[in-house]
This record gives C-alpha cells, structure tokens and sequence, in this order.
C-alpha cells in the first residue's frame, strides 16, 4: 500500500539562542528558575513597556544563516503574530513574516546509506518564545509559568525536500550538531530548548502534485520525530486507500501510543494577521557587522569531516565519530598537532577516552586531561616506554586524578616503566615454558596460535611490564 504513495516532509525547528537575557528585554533566561520568577512589564505585555532587540541574538541568527549558505537580508524588521492563548502573555508573538533574516540555503546530509542528500532552507527567521503551561496530574486546572515568554529562538523552515523519517531524523541532527557548534543553542531536546514541528503530505507515487499538509507540532526527541512520521504516512496511505479524505490540521504525537491525534483544524483557525511592530525599530546587517561575525565562525562540521578524510586519511566511520561534536574534533586537531599520528590519536579518542567519558556520564568539554598531556602519554608507548596495556589502564586512570603532573613523572613514580632487561625476560620465560610442557609440545607440533597464550603468561608475570616486541621475539627463539 505505501509503494502506491511517496511521503513528502518539510521541518520547522525551533532553537532556543543561548542569550543570557530574553529576545526583547533585559530578563534572564534560565531553565528551571521558580516560576514566574523571569518576568518584567516588557516580557509580560504591560502598556507602555518599550521592547529593545537584543544584538547578540541577532549576530546568532546570522552564524547560522552563514552555516548553513543563506542570504543575509541587509533589511529586517519584526512583525507582531496575533493570536490569543493562555502561555502568550502580550497577546501577539514577535516574529518575523515578511523580512527574515536567512532566505534560502542549503544543509546536506548522509542517508542510512551513505547516499548524500541535499536539504533546502527556505528561511531562518527571529522570534520571541511563548510560556508555558503547565498540567499537574490530579489536578483540573492549568498554571502558567512564563519565565520562557520572550526567550529568542530561530525558526529553521525547510523545503519540503524530505522523503523519509529516517532522513528527517538525520537532518535534525545535523542541525541539531551546526547549532552546538556555533555555540547559539545547546541543543538540549528534554528542555525544549530545541524542538520540531514536522509538515507532512502524501501524493501519488510518480505524482509531482502535493497532498494535503497535516503539521505534527512540538516534538522533542529524534526517536518521536521518527516515530510520528511513520505513524503519520501509515494514516494518510489508509485513509486515501479507503477514499477517505485528508484533513489540513494540526496534531500532536502521543509517546504513550505512539500515535498522532488531532489537535486543531487549520481551515478553522483565524489569520494571524501580521503587520509590522510600531515598537521595534528595523535593523540594517552592513557589510562591516557581517563581515565581523563571519571573521569569528568556527571550523564547521562538514569542513571537519571532508579534513579528517582527505588530510589525515581517517574512515568516514572515524570521522563521523570524531565531528559528533566540536570538542571531540578540536581535541583530536590538538592531539595530531602534538605529533601522534592521526589514525592512533583517533583510537585512543575512541576507545580509552570515550570509555572514560561514557562510565563517568561525562561529555568531551568535561574531559580533565589535556591534549598536550594525553600526547604525552601516548608518547611513551610510541618510544615503548610504557606498554599500551599499563598507559591506557593504570597510567590513564591516574593522570585522570593528577592532570597537571606531567605522565612521565607518573610513570616513574609508580615504577610503571616497560622492561626491556633481555636476561631477566629470558628467565620468566624460561620459567613459564617449563610449567607448560604440553603447550610447549603442541607450539613445536605446529599449533603456532598458542604464542599468544605464552605471551599472555609472560604479561601476568611481569605485570604487564615486558616489552611485547623483545617478548616475542625471545619466546620465539626460546620455543624453536
């Protein structure tokens, strides 16, 4: 039934700018204050109150449209939103319609396949965020809480150039990856400070006509936006198969059910009726202000990926792993900068220190080691110094609780240095061969895979201390 329809799919995402006063007004935006706590005449609509925009926001909104290759408009100005609902305090919501600040641009993705998909912007635009309700479970009433109202968000508005949840899902985490790069929003989805609508139709397979559009609003989860998505292609396919119509409205998705549910009609809704705020002047982006704000844009994660693969000769799966984020992507420039090969900076990255970070329910900015001081201590399994066993075990764990002491300092102190004594390892390994004669026998008979176990052996009773290349070689020579 489905391959009879194509799904077609447009995002609105909406990110909270990390600002710390709101869109309008000197109020602090902070996430889990007392409620109501955050407010003043001008986030609250009183007669009178003067709002001023905040410039910070503003230079956000343009990083990203410069990310993401849009057109800068040198003119804008915001338009009031009217519509009444109870978490909306003036009564209208400060936006942009007509002049927004990024037209057009473009985002490219990589498919569950690996196939690059490119994503088209039809804008990004500036708006004040609304309150919130708040429903307590027992109780018939509602409250509101509006230290949200007036927190400066951008709007991400797609083409609708999508053609699959899974694609969907990706492109908001790339978007999700660009905001936390650029340092605008953290990108948290459980408190709302980055959230998705989604504009869903089906039409005709083979058609290029587009369906009804029914928009599922406020998701905040990859998986839901997935999971509605899906839900949401599955109804429309049935209901045109039965002849059924599809409603223009808007609803909402049920994580309980995981299902959709209608919320609102569209063809019943009011106009919005935009006109221009009389209370904001227009905001004129010359060549000089933009000029200053590309100068201090970060290495982007594209930039980053096509680096990793083309200069350092990385897989893409390393360098997906390594451009998740931009700390993990800067540490790992850092860590090569100190001269440890590109593909061993990664593994250690990957492995030790992500080990590390995942057992401690830490992220990469938290990471107490530097990357000068991780070098260092890669360094000395590089010159076979230490053993890789004891630097990523004991010496790790203990440059983790001392980072500021240099790891040779450490290694010494703990006596942790690599033994390269030919006449003492000749006798552990005289030693542990005459313990062994059955095994030493089948090594002679050709079962040349026990080394491995002799090896194992020669560890144990040195502490991980012995020097693997001299190891194997005086156990070769020892066995034959």
């Amino acid at each position: 039934m489905k391959n009879n329809y194509t799904l077609v799919i447009g995002l609105e995402i909406h990110a909270q700018l990390q600002t710390k006063s709101k869109m309008f007004c000197t109020d602090a935006v902070q996430f889990g204050a007392e409620p109501n706590s955050l407010t003043s005449p001008i986030s609250l609509g009183h007669p009178g109150a003067m709002p001023v925009v905040n410039k910070k926001a503003v230079e956000f909104a343009i990083k990203m449209g410069l990310a993401c290759g849009c057109k800068i408009n040198e003119l804008n100005y915001f338009d009031r939103k009217n519509y009444f609902y109870p978490d909306l305090p003036k009564g209208y919501q400060t936006t942009q319609d007509k002049a927004p600040i990024c037209v057009g641009g473009a985002v490219e993705i990589r498919s569950g396949n690996g196939e690059k998909k490119t994503v088209r912007l039809n804008r990004i635009h500036m708006e004040e965020d609304a309150g919130k309700l708040i429903h307590l479970e027992g109780n018939a009433d509602s409250f509101i809480d509006l230290n949200r109202a007036g927190t400066p968000l951008i709007e991400i508005v797609t083409e609708p150039d999508l053609r699959s949840a899974g694609d969907a899902s990706t492109f908001l985490m790339a978007i999700r990856k660009l905001v936390r790069y650029l340092e605008i929003c953290d990108g948290n989805m459980e408190e709302g400070s980055f959230r998705c609508d989604a504009n869903v139709s089906v039409m005709p397979t083979g058609s290029t006509e587009y369906g009804k559009k029914v928009e599922i609003k406020n998701m905040n989860s990859f998986r839901f936006v997935q999971k509605a998505i899906d839900f949401e292609f599955s109804r429309q396919c049935n209901l045109l198969e039965n002849g059924a119509e599809i409603l223009s409205e808007t609803r909402m998705f049920s994580a309980e059910t995981g299902e959709t549910y209608a919320m609102r009609s569209k063809e019943t809704m009011n106009d919005y009726r935009y006109f221009p705020d009389p209370d904001l002047q227009p905001i004129f982006v010359d060549e000089k202000w933009l000029n200053s704000i590309r100068e201090k844009m970060p290495p982007l994660p594209a930039f980053l990926f096509e680096k990793f693969t083309s200069h350092y000769l990385l897989t893409e799966n390393d360098a997906t792993f390594l451009t998740e984020n931009r700390e993990t992507a800067l540490y790992f420039e850092a860590l090569c900068l100190s001269k440890i090969p590109a593909k061993i900076s990664a593994n250690w990255l990957m492995g030790t220190v992500q080990s590390y970070l995942r057992e401690n329910n830490l992220e990469m900015n938290q990471f107490p080691i530097s990357a000068s001081s991780l070098g260092e201590l890669i360094q000395l399994v590089l010159d076979n110094t230490i053993s890789h066993t004891i630097a990523a075990g004991e010496l790790f764990n203990q440059l983790v609780l001392s980072p500021e002491t240099p790891p040779i300092n450490l290694a010494e102190k703990l006596n942790l240095f690599q033994n390269s004594d030919e006449a003492f390892l000749k006798e552990a390994i005289d030693k542990i061969l005459l313990q062994m004669p059955d095994k030493v026998a089948a090594y002679k008979s050709g079962k040349k895979g026990l080394l491995g176990l002799f090896m194992g052996e020669l560890k144990k009773a040195t502490q991980g201390k012995a020097d693997p290349r001299l190891s194997s070689q005086l156990l070769e020579r020892a066995l034959n």
